[in-house]
């Protein structure tokens, strides 16, 4: 089942499309990743599941319902443009938002302390916005974002102006909101998160959709079928089979780095098992998959098509 499908989506603003009939659809209970490049399609997709801008033709479904008004309070949005009132203190700010999002003032209260406490925040309830840090005022907004506990959560780059143990803390609680049952959409140009957190992902170019479906199985067809062998200097190295060539072997770090092109339909272990044969001694093996970051410049420089 899809938490959010969206239909032959087509939005233009003038004489310029910014979404060209992208269809995608979003699997229940999973990290999605949003990419693309800046212009790409990516916010005016998220504005349009949001309900703050209307598509000129194609539908989008929740829970397999079309897209109703009152679907908003299901759906934690964080924006990638952060906004705060700068003179306001921050617990009245964080309360504040918490109302809007349909809480009473006693569960607010106590879902905030809570947040706060679990972020190590709770010192700067009283302080004012405009005292806080960039990354500071994140954590404030990711709480007021997740507090009522939507189905469905969107965050627009929610790792920016964080450090590395802060993302660390924001990544946690992402899985741990799946783990729950939340769907999130995520988009985001750090592809370590999306190979780290998605379960699938949408890449839109250009206004158009690019390829979508589920990480490993994407980074597994953008593949080479080849294979990366680390072997001491020193052993014997007679590569000479059937089931591969050598694509390249060289010094690597003291030791010596070969790639192997492998023949369609050899599993990996039949190539480890023919270089083992001839006595090479082996430090590390693996199949060489492209990361996403790689999948990513190659389909956006029009590469991978």
């Amino acid at each position: 089942m899809n938490t959010i499908s969206c239909r032959n989506i087509v939005k233009k603003f003038g004489d310029y499309t910014a979404l060209n009939n992208v269809s995608v659809d979003v699997p229940k209970g999973t990290v999605f990743g949003l990419l693309g490049p800046n212009g790409a399609g990516k916010t005016t997709l998220i504005r349009i599941i949001n309900q703050i801008t209307i598509p000129d033709s194609g539908e989008v479904f929740f829970d397999e319902l079309p897209l109703r008004p009152d679907d908003v309070y299901r759906i934690g949005y964080l924006p990638e443009e952060r906004g705060l009132y700068k003179k306001m203190k921050v617990g009245d700010q964080a309360m504040y938002l918490a109302r809007l999002k349909g809480l009473g003032s006693a569960e607010a209260m106590k879902e905030l302390k809570k947040w706060f406490v679990k972020f190590g925040i709770q010192a700067w309830w009283d302080k004012k916005v405009e005292e806080l840090s960039k990354g500071m005022a994140q954590k404030i907004q990711f709480i007021t974002t997740v507090l009522h506990r939507p189905e469905l959560l969107i965050l627009d780059e929610p790792f920016s102006g964080f450090d590395p143990i802060n993302v660390q803390l924001i990544r946690n609680e992402i899985l741990s909101m799946k783990s729950e049952g939340a769907t999130i959409i995520l988009s985001t140009h750090n592809m370590e998160s999306v190979e780290e957190m998605c379960d699938n992902i949408a890449l839109i170019n250009k206004s158009n959709l690019v390829v979508t479906g589920g990480v490993e199985q994407i980074r597994k067809e953008h593949g080479k079928n080849q294979v990366e062998l680390i072997y001491r200097a020193d052993s014997p190295a007679d590569f000479r089979t059937e089931c591969f060539t050598v694509s390249s072997d060289g010094e690597f770090k003291g030791n010596r780095k070969a790639v192997f092109d492998v023949a369609d339909g050899t599993p990996s272990a039949k190539v480890l098992e023919d270089i083992l044969a001839s006595g090479t001694d082996v430090v590390s093996f693996r199949e060489l998959i492209p990361s996403m970051n790689d999948i990513f410049i190659k389909l956006v420089k029009g590469e991978g098509k």
